[in-house]
C-alpha cells in the first residue's frame, strides 16, 4: 500500500475515518478543512485583561533572562505584527545590552526584573531566566497583572507546582508554558490518530533524547564578571561563589536545574500525558551515570520507566554525549506503530511484514511538519492575551509534566521506586 504523504499536518471534521486497511485510500483525509483540529483547549474561558487592546494595539512585552533560548523567542516575537519588544532583563550587562540592540531603539535594557513589572506600559513578560527563578518571576509577574510565557519547567521543586497553580489562576492572567507540542499541529493530529484507535491498544511509550556536549559547534564565550550581578542571579540558590561553568551550563547543576529529566524529557512526558489522557503516573524507577562530562552535578546518561494508571507504561532514555537519533516518540500498540518527532510522524500497520521481522514496513501515513511549534504557541498566547481564553500549554499542564520529571528526578536520586 501506498503511504498517506502530506505535506502539511491536516484534518477532518468529526472523528477520524476508520483505520485504513490495505485497500483503502488515503485521500479522506487530503480533502478537509485545515483549521477544523486546531481546537480551544478550554473554550468559553475568559481571563482578565489589565488594560484593553484595540485592533491595531501591539501587546508590550519585557524579556527576563535574556540568553539563548529567551533570544530564540525573542526574534519570532519581534516578527509578529501584533507583538512589540520593549525591554530586556538581565543581570548579566553585556546580554541584556545585546538583546536590547537587538530588539530596536524601543527596547530598553534593564538590571532588575522588577522594574520591568512596576511599568504599566508592560502588558506581558517573557521568562526564561534559569528554573529556579521560573516560579517567583512568574507569581510576582502575574501580580503585577503581567500576561506570561514561562519556559518549561515551570517549576523547580514539586513543592512549587500548587502555590504556582493557585497564583496562576487566582489572577487571571493568561499564562502559557514553553511546552511548545501542544500548538504544533502535526503533535495535535498525531493525537487525533490515536484517539481514533487506529494502532489498538497502547502498552508502551517510548521516548528518548540524545545531545552531544562534547562536540559543541561554537566555544562557550568569557564570562566578564565584573559585569554579572551573582547574588542576584543566585536568588534563593545557596550561597555560593561565582563559576563560569554554573552559570553557562545550570540545567546541569542541582541548585539551578534538574538535568536531563526536567530540561528535555518534560517536553516528551508533556505530550505524552496530553496524548494518552494520564498526567500523572502511578510509579517511576529511574537511574543515572555520569560517563564522559564529570564537571557536571547531574547525569549525562539517563533512563527510567513510568507505569502508569491508564495501563501503559512509558521508557525513556537519554544521553549528552551522542546526538544521533536526536529526540521522540514512539508509541507502540497492537494495530500498528506511530513514530513522532518534531520532523513530523510515521504510522506503521501491524501483519505486513513476518511476526518479529526486523525490518520496518512501509508507513502507511506520513505527515511531516511544515512549521515551528515555537511559533504556534506563541502566537496561541498573544491571540490568548486578546481574547482572554486559555493557552493551549496552560499552566496546569505545565505543572503536570514538571511534577513527572520531578518525581523521575527522585527516584534517580534515591535509587527507590517512587509512587505518585
Amino acid at each position: 500500500m501506498s503511504p498517506c504523504r502530506l505535506g502539511s499536518p491536516v484534518a477532518h471534521s468529526g472523528t477520524l475515518p476508520p483505520p485504513l486497511h490495505s485497500s483503502a485510500k488515503c485521500s479522506t483525509l487530503l480533502n478537509v478543512e485545515r483549521r477544523t483540529f486546531v481546537t480551544s483547549l478550554a473554550a468559553g474561558a475568559v481571563l482578565a485583561p489589565s488594560r484593553v487592546l484595540g485592533a491595531g494595539d501591539r501587546v508590550r512585552i519585557g524579556l527576563i533572562g535574556t540568553g539563548g533560548r529567551c533570544m530564540g523567542l525573542a526574534g519570532i516575537l519581534k516578527n509578529q505584527p501584533n507583538a512589540e519588544i520593549v525591554a530586556a532583563c538581565d543581570v548579566y550587562e553585556p546580554r541584556r545590552t545585546a538583546a536590547a540592540e537587538r530588539m530596536g531603539a524601543q527596547a530598553k535594557p534593564v538590571a532588575d526584573y522588577r522594574e520591568v513589572l512596576d511599568r504599566t506600559d508592560i502588558d506581558a513578560v517573557v521568562i526564561a531566566a534559569p528554573d529556579h527563578w521560573h516560579v517567583k518571576m512568574t507569581l510576582d509577574a502575574v501580580a503585577a497583572s503581567k500576561d506570561v510565557y514561562v519556559e518549561k519547567p515551570v517549576t523547580h521543586d514539586i513543592s512549587e507546582g500548587e502555590r504556582l497553580i493557585a497564583g496562576v489562576e487566582r489572577s487571571k492572567r493568561v499564562v502559557a508554558t514553553g511546552t511548545q507540542q501542544r500548538s504544533w499541529e502535526h503533535y495535535i493530529l498525531a493525537k487525533q490518530v490515536i484517539e481514533s484507535g487506529r494502532l489498538g491498544q497502547i502498552p508502551l511509550v517510548e521516548c528518548y533524547w540524545y545531545q552531544n556536549y562534547l562536540r559543541r559547534a561554537r566555544p562557550d564565550p568569557e564570562i566578564d564578571s565584573s559585569k554579572l550581578d551573582w547574588k542576584q542571579w543566585l536568588g534563593s540558590a545557596r550561597d555560593q561563589p561565582f563559576d563560569s561553568l554554573r552559570y553557562r551550563r545550570w540545567r546541569f547543576f542541582w541548585d539551578f536545574g534538574g538535568g536531563i529529566f526536567t530540561d528535555l524529557m518534560t517536553h516528551w512526558i508533556d505530550a505524552i500525558q496530553w496524548i494518552m489522557k494520564s498526567p500523572s503516573p502511578k510509579s517511576i524507577t529511574a537511574a543515572g551515570a555520569t560517563h564522559a562530562l564529570k564537571e557536571w552535578e547531574c547525569p549525562d546518561t539517563v533512563n527510567a520507566s513510568l507505569i502508569f494508571p491508564n495501563n501503559y507504561t512509558v521508557v525513556y532514555n537519554g544521553a549528552m554525549v551522542g546526538s544521533l537519533d536526536g529526540g521522540g516518540i514512539v508509541f507502540r500498540g497492537s494495530e500498528g506503530v506511530m513514530r513522532l518527532t518534531r520532523d513530523g510522524f510515521w504510522v506503521y500497520n501491524e501483519g505486513v511484514i513476518p511476526a518479529e521481522g526486523t525490518a520496518r514496513p512501509e508507513p502507511s501515513m506520513i505527515v511531516k511538519s511544515t512549521g515551528d511549534g515555537t511559533v504556534s504557541n506563541l502566537k496561541n498566547w498573544l491571540d490568548c492575551i486578546r481574547t482572554r481564553a486559555l493557552p493551549n500549554a496552560h499552566i496546569r499542564a505545565g505543572v503536570e509534566a514538571a511534577r513527572t520529571s520531578h518525581l523521575t528526578n527522585q527516584a534517580m536520586r534515591t535509587g527507590r521506586v517512587v509512587t505518585s
